[in-house]
């Protein structure tokens, strides 16, 4: 589950052997971790002498370890991901669910985008011909259990899979258990692996609340959780623990659970019912505190701070693992779930498969960001083994499909380090191009690329699946690309069936490389793109260095034109060149490579063979929209020594105050990894990664260490002969946290009591924010203090201070040694509105405008009421959009999430039909529902 205009102008668990974690062991092991695999902190660097050079793997005292990049288990897959209702319906007695004719009832409807249109297991059976010709070695399932057919408020069914009521049985309309077990042994038998998209955050609406349905969001800070006695607690100081306080449906949340008569007992496993193990908050808007704890559209949100929770997710997918044989998870919605979840969560499932035999079960997130230093959070504090490489997908799509200049990729892939770290890198990364939520490949070369023919939109769509394929990560195809499908925008108009369709909005979609609609079956493995995924999937295999051998920035042209990198295998020390074309015309490149005059083969594209000069420079010429790869007939030689190796002083990263930047400067010309170690208050030193192309770099976790805390540093490389040098030794302290304000919004206007709010980075939940302000340039006077994570507020009541209109008020917040930004805001609630105020966000086609995000457009202006609050209620088709408040038709002055200005993008998860968009200029704050 889960559009975007760049920002705008653990608790106790069972382990196998029936050990359980107490929160001590629990923090013992973060710390551990943060060792094994983070980035570094902020300060002062001690330099020392670097080494004498040595050979691999015999290092000498005090010197650390020489080791080969991490190539995880999973990082050569091709995975095909398939919506099962929407690919192939191989028993049509199954397309009701048992449920009878009623569509309203039974939820199929194969006129209907929102309803089951059909497909099943059995027709997944009786495709993986069609399947494994694409070169698949992993098939991905959208969520399989048992869901709740119909949503009568949602206005349509389950078929996606992500309103489950039961977490141990197969949809009805999709098949049986014994047909699924029938489905992964096929696959096993063919040498294909079946991955199951799981859910922990939620399930179906299944609780109501006494007050109202889908109400609006209550924080913490203003009714927080009470025990079963009546005390006010934080749950976020019990998350990771053994102990949770007992609960009281009736007394301890901001709103009481009820459930319909003959309801109470719909879901399995049996726990499910409890209505205490859910938030209970009301609607999450997709921002802040709520993100984790609302609910989304309704759905049930679970309370996975709560041990009971933590174990009862563990004990579902651990039988599926046993009972069935699945060899990895999908997981939806990673990022609104608590950290300390997935910090139990991932290992002990990952120790349980192992244990199965399972040695190459993967699992990776959704976390639906295009930020490295976010999305890395899940694979290095989190302790997962991987994310879906969403900042890939908006590189690819930015190259292939908008002809973005090369800069971008090459900046894109350097980022990449941000993910290195003892058990973990990019390369295990699953890469996509579109899914069922933000919608296709074709459909955004389509939008991109208004009046192109189809020979082009064809060329841009292979270009982004060479892209895919040649670059690290495992590459991911989401099924109907290969078929060319496109669609007007995300979620339902993404999920068209590869069936004959009749489905009105389907039959009018042009598909691209073909003159075929979706009122025919669309299988055909004549399809260009269908030959051209085959192809290049084959070719990876032939040459596995292109899969997951190490990748080497290159070349970027200044626009739009050749990006050029290289993949080695460090054993067989071979270079390929890759060298994508995102212009219009051919262009030709200089290339670096590590071997001079030495003949370079054609692999694919290009004309015949090339040659380096003697500087190792590979001249190539590339077709527009097109790609080449080459593959040197020698190998690299091999260096005489070692180079030296420098590391620079450690600092924090900008964008991450948890983590701490180390970086090593390395002299020479040739193949080289760099290892990083580090070692806390002169602990034992412990690997913190391995990076195999330049700027050697990793970002050493720092977040679960105490403030002041020493942490050094130290690093070998490793040449391509075998030879090792080590580097000085440097040192740093974990910095501060870093506060920063969130309400009151700036240069706003506030009266009555004022919520003053702020965060922390990194975050934890024994932190206590003060919350001060000040009245014009007086003294700083403490207006609270709040103990309650992941947001800390005070309300202050300005009303009580009898201050004349217009008088400014400044707010910050103070932790230890640190303190926030300042907002300045004035008292009173007169205000001068603007001239207009616009909707604009990736939704602004659909309301009738000539492109998204288009702050003039008329239909996306909002209207100033009575009550001073500006409003826009229109249709929306269901979809996953983003959007922000511009004033008065430009974007020079715009405001995003929580009022800020120049804030980030604000998410609209929409099921279709009406929304209302609402701006409080007292506030800056827009919001949708």
């Amino acid at each position: 589950m889960s559009a975007a205009r760049p920002t705008a102008p653990s608790r106790t668990s069972a382990a196998p052997g029936g050990r359980r974690r107490t929160a001590r062991r629990r923090a013992a092991a973060v710390v551990l971790s943060l060792l094994l695999a983070v980035p570094a902190l902020p300060a002062a660097a001690q330099p020392g002498e670097p080494g004498e050079a040595g050979q691999a793997g015999r290092p000498t005292a005090g010197q650390a370890q020489a080791r080969q990049s991490l190539r995880a288990p999973v990082s050569d897959e091709n995975f095909y991901f398939v919506m099962a209702d929407r690919f192939a319906n191989g028993n049509a007695g199954n397309d009701g669910g048992g449920l009878g004719s009623d569509p309203l009832v039974s939820g199929f409807d194969p006129t209907r985008k929102g309803f089951y249109n059909g497909g099943d297991l059995a027709g997944l059976l009786e495709r993986l011909d069609y399947i494994q010709g694409l070169g698949t070695t992993s098939i991905w399932l959208t969520p399989s259990f048992k869901n709740k057919a119909v949503q009568p408020e949602d206005g349509s069914a389950g078929y996606h899979g992500y309103w489950i009521t039961d977490f141990t049985q197969i949809d009805p309309h999709l098949g049986t258990n014994a047909e699924l077990k029938q489905l992964i042994d096929a696959a096993h038998k063919r040498g294909m692996k079946v991955y199951f998209d799981i859910i922990t955050n939620h399930t179906a609406d299944v609780i109501g609340y006494e007050e109202g349905a889908r109400t609006g969001y209550i924080s913490k800070d203003r009714e927080p959780y009470l025990t079963a006695g009546g005390e006010a607690f934080d749950d976020r100081d019990y998350a990771g623990g053994a102990d949770f306080p007992a609960l009281d449906p009736a007394t301890s949340f901001p709103y009481t659970p009820v459930l319909e008569p003959g309801e109470e007992d719909l879901k399995v496993p049996a726990w499910l019912n409890d209505p205490t193990l859910y938030h209970n908050r009301g609607n999450t808007t997709f921002t802040g505190e709520d993100s984790y704890y609302g609910d989304f559209f309704g759905l049930d949100d679970l309370f996975t701070e709560h041990p009971r929770v933590v174990d009862g997710m563990k004990e579902i997918y651990q039988a599926w693992i046993a009972d069935f044989g699945v060899d990895g998870f999908r997981i939806d919605t990673m990022k609104h779930v608590d950290d300390a979840f997935w910090q139990e969560f991932g290992p002990d499932v990952l120790e349980y498969a192992r244990a199965q035999g399972k040695d190459e079960f993967f699992m990776f997130g959704e976390v639906f960001d295009t930020t490295k230093s976010f999305t890395s959070q899940f694979t290095t504090r989190n302790s997962m083994q991987a994310v879906l490489d969403f900042p890939f997908q908006q590189a690819a799509r930015d190259f292939a499909s908008r002809g973005t200049g090369a800069a971008g990729l090459a900046e894109f892939f350097a980022g990449d380090d941000w993910y290195t770290d003892a058990d973990s890198n990019a390369y295990q990364l699953p890469t996509f191009l579109g899914n069922h939520d933000m919608g296709r490949i074709g459909s955004f070369i389509a939008a991109d690329n208004p009046g192109a023919g189809d020979a082009e939109l064809l060329s841009r769509d292979r270009l982004a699946h060479e892209l895919m394929y040649f670059s690290r990560g495992n590459p991911v195809v989401y099924y109907g690309d290969e078929q060319g499908f496109t669609g007007p925008g995300g979620d339902q108009d993404a999920r068209q069936s590869l069936f004959a369709s009749r489905v009105p909005e389907y039959l009018d979609d042009d598909l691209i490389g073909t003159a075929s609609t979706h009122a025919a079956d669309n299988y055909d493995a004549g399809h260009p793109l269908y030959r051209a995924i085959g192809g290049l999937a084959a070719l990876a295999k032939k040459h596995p260095a292109l899969r997951d051998g190490a990748q080497q920035h290159r070349y970027a042209a200044e626009g739009a034109g050749v990006y050029a990198f290289s993949r080695i295998d460090p054993e067989d020390q071979r270079e390929y060149v890759v060298a994508v074309n995102s212009a219009e015309t051919e262009q030709t490149a200089q290339v670096p490579t590590y071997i001079p005059k030495r003949r370079f083969v054609q692999l694919y594209g290009g004309e015949g063979a090339l040659k380096t000069d003697q500087a190792g420079t590979l001249t190539v010429t590339v077709p527009p929209l097109s790609t080449v790869v080459y593959q040197s007939a020698g190998r690299i030689p091999h260096s005489k020594q070692a180079p030296a190796v420098v590391l620079s002083a450690p600092q924090p990263a900008a964008e991450d105050n948890g983590r701490m930047e180390v970086t090593a400067e390395v002299a020479g010309g040739s193949f080289y990894q760099v290892s990083f170690e580090a070692r806390i208050d002169g602990g034992e030193w412990q690997p913190a990664g391995t990076d195999d192309n330049a700027p050697y770099r990793v970002f050493h976790d720092v977040a679960a260490l105490e403030p002041g805390t020493r942490v050094e540093y130290r690093a070998v490389v490793l040449d391509n002969g075998g030879h090792t040098r080590p580097g000085n030794v440097v040192s740093a302290e974990v910095p501060q946290p870093k506060l920063s304000m969130v309400l009151p919004a700036e240069g706003s206007r506030v009266s009555g009591q004022v919520e003053v709010s702020a965060v922390a980075a990194p975050e934890k939940p024994g932190h206590e924010v003060t919350l001060e302000r000040r009245i014009a340039d007086g003294e700083w006077t403490v207006i609270g203090t709040d103990d309650s994570s992941p947001v800390y507020t005070a309300f202050d009541d300005v009303a009580g201070l009898g201050l004349p209109d217009g008088t400014q008020l400044q707010y910050r917040a103070r932790l230890d040694g640190s303190v926030s930004d300042v907002r300045t805001v004035a008292t009173g609630d007169r205000i001068e509105q603007p001239d207009w105020v616009t909707a604009a966000g990736s939704f602004n086609s659909e309301l009738g405008c000539s492109e998204d995000w288009q702050p003039a457009c008329e239909q996306a202006m909002l209207t100033l009421e009575e009550d001073g609050i500006w409003r826009l209620t229109a249709d929306l088709p269901a979809g996953r959009y983003e959007f922000k408040a511009a004033l008065n038709g430009s974007w020079e002055v715009n405001f995003g999430a929580g009022g800020a200005r120049e804030g980030s993008n604000i998410v609209l998860e929409h099921d279709g039909g009406p929304v209302t968009f609402s701006y409080d200029h007292r506030t800056h704050v827009i919001t949708a529902g």
